[in-house]
């Protein structure tokens, strides 16, 4: 498995990813704007075969010098590669590249009250907080949680990375990007 920096033509195959495994679905345009604008925060993860099993989307947003934080758009990893710590791994890539390339000081994100697979993921192996509920945020109407992942600790414990490195954890290998 490698994770890996996204690059515009994996577009369409995390659209595709997303299609599978979520509810909540974005038009291209969308994947194209985060891609364009922060192209060094989403990533994805493929199987042996260069497949795309799963993604991260992920965006800084736009609150002044003082408050500094990125927002986690969409993560989903395909149900035949699930339990395999990639969700956790990809989380973390794009909280390290937060940091590293826009000193953010945290991250936040939205998920539905009913996914408790994926606030056990944050709450228990990330170390996101619970902030608010967002009643009806969802089409369907379903409440979500607003959550937000301190990255001050995150970033003093994280090694340092830089454009040319490899980093291997766990089998899953982290590429530089192609430019």
């Amino acid at each position: 498995m490698n994770i890996r920096c996204a690059r515009p033509s994996d577009l369409m195959n995390m659209q595709h990813c997303n299609l599978l495994c979520l509810p909540e679905n974005y038009q291209m345009k969308y994947y194209f704007y985060h891609g364009l604008s922060w192209p060094q925060l989403s990533y994805v993860a493929e199987d042996e075969k260069g497949h795309i099993v799963g993604y991260v989307l992920a965006k800084m947003e736009e609150d002044g010098e003082d408050n500094r934080h990125g927002h986690i758009t969409s993560l989903a990893v395909k149900r035949s590669h699930r339990r395999l710590g990639l969700a956790q791994k990809l989380m973390n890539q794009a909280s390290l590249a937060m940091v590293e390339c826009f000193q953010a000081k945290y991250v936040s994100l939205h998920v539905r009250k009913s996914n408790r697979a994926a606030l056990n993921l944050y709450t228990n192996s990330l170390g996101f907080k619970i902030l608010e509920i967002e009643p009806k945020y969802y089409a369907d109407g379903e409440d979500a949680y607003s959550m937000m992942r301190d990255l001050s600790a995150f970033a003093a414990d994280t090694p340092e990375v830089t454009e040319n490195s490899d980093v291997k954890s766990d089998n899953i290998v982290v590429l530089p990007t192609r430019e």
